[in-house]
């Protein structure tokens, strides 16, 4: 199952600079498993110590919110895209 994978600039350090991966997987914590082999610490970045969505961060699958589809265990049809999109925070 292949899956589209875009990121913001924000998780572009984390990922070489790339901001669109092309990756597979059943479910969404699979799809950013095989991205963490890849790209070491991305994992992190987008799931918590248990293996949930980390709450500052959100994540569609196509249209849908992933938290609305079950979370990191969210099954992401092949062809899907995904979108992992981290909250911007700070400024006056």
């Amino acid at each position: 199952m292949s899956v589209t994978v875009r990121l913001p600039g924000a998780l572009r350090d984390a990922t070489g600079g790339e901001t669109k991966l092309t990756a597979s997987g059943g479910t969404l914590r699979e799809v950013i498993s095989e991205i963490d082999r890849r790209h070491p610490g991305f994992a992190s970045r987008v799931l918590d110590e248990g293996g949930a969505l980390r709450s500052y961060v959100n994540v569609y699958i196509g249209e849908d919110d992933a938290r609305t589809r079950g979370g990191s265990g969210a099954v992401v049809p092949d062809g899907s895209e995904v979108m992992v999109i981290p909250a911007m925070a700070g400024g006056r």
